[in-house]
């Protein structure tokens, strides 16, 4: 399988830290937050990963990273021109993944404790569709709430007032290479963004959407709050995912 990392958007809820720098290279710990994603890549056993950032840091990406080497992985990069939406940024690796492959997206501001390799194994023998990953939250209306009816996803509703499930859907997903003819037919949202529970919703509908809980920790680090947290909870992480 290969890897595609999302690390390009504005960083608006950490301004005035990201007016200079992409929130994903931001420390977190004693490394750049871009670092865990990798990490976690590397020990599923994926050893091609494409990053998707903007124009605005992407040297800074390939100062840091370089090849992939420092890893044992390769690394390639697109430029995302600009923000719209994170299912546009995902169009991106559309000539990085061949029909017939399966691939992982992170979320580069999503960490988390949990380990990829069953993960990884177990999708590797979904015939079709997509895989998501749910976690329980405090707030979902933050969040992209399942609707889960006999253990399946029926829908996806995106940050409703009322929520009828306690889980978000997280940045991590699973899918085959068939999923940019999905983001081909769907429309831009009211804010003009193709969104990837559009993408997500296509699947539910059609009975191929599965899912996994999430038992560990895991955080959405775009604010502040969130960001200390990521801070505490990998101050001593010594490059053991």
């Amino acid at each position: 399988m290969k890897g595609v990392i999302l690390a390009g958007g504005t960083g608006t809820r950490l301004r005035p830290l990201t007016k200079m720098i992409n929130k994903h290279l931001i420390p977190v710990g004693k490394y750049p937050m871009i670092y865990y994603a990798i990490e976690k890549m590397r020990r599923a056993g994926i050893e091609e990963i494409l990053i998707v950032t903007g124009k605005q840091s992407a040297g800074l990406f390939t100062d840091l990273l370089g090849s992939g080497k420092e890893w044992g992985v390769s690394i390639t990069y697109k430029i995302q021109e600009e923000a719209g939406g994170i299912a546009q940024a995902l169009m991106t690796a559309e000539h990085f993944v061949q029909p017939h492959e399966k691939f992982v997206v992170l979320l580069g501001d999503n960490l988390f404790d949990e380990s990829l390799v069953k993960l990884v194994k177990d999708f590797t023998n979904q015939e079709k569709g997509a895989k998501v990953f749910l976690k329980q939250v405090a707030d979902p209306r933050r969040y992209g709430v399942p609707i889960i009816e006999e253990d399946r996803i029926i829908q996806i509703e995106e940050k409703p007032t009322n929520p009828k499930s306690f889980f978000s859907v997280t940045g991590i997903y699973m899918y085959h290479g068939s999923v940019f003819e999905v983001i081909k037919r769907i429309k831009p949202s009211g804010r003009g963004e193709l969104e990837i529970t559009d993408v997500n919703n296509v699947y539910a509908s059609e009975g191929t959407l599965t899912f996994n809980i999430m038992n560990g920790w895991w955080i959405d680090a775009g604010t502040f709050e969130s960001l200390h947290e990521a801070n505490m909870r990998l101050k001593d992480f010594n490059g053991e995912t």
